[in-house]
């Protein structure tokens, strides 16, 4: 009877550490500290305001790359094609 009361306490720490882990337990948590977690402060919106920029500058950067990609591809494209090595020349000693 003790044995299986200890293998049942043993059985459920990592089950109730699993379940207050979960997201919902979190969220939960989060409002019970009384922290709201859909409000912007005054350092949220700068942050909001400098990961907008660097979208920004990523996104123009993504565009100039995929310019230089469709230039070279066309370079390659049109560029005359060689067939292989040509006929070979005889050698002086041979």
């Amino acid at each position: 009877m003790v044995m299986a009361g200890i293998l049942l306490i043993a059985l459920l720490i990592p089950l109730l550490a699993v379940v207050l882990d979960s997201p919902p337990a979190r969220a939960l948590a989060t409002r019970l500290e009384g922290k709201a977690p859909g409000l912007e402060g005054a350092g949220d919106a700068d942050r909001m305001a400098a990961l907008e920029a660097e979208v920004q500058r990523l996104s123009d950067q993504v565009g100039q790359l995929e310019e230089e990609s469709r230039f070279l591809r066309r370079l390659l494209d049109e560029r005359p094609r060689r067939s292989g090595l040509g006929p070979g020349e005889p050698t002086a000693g041979g």
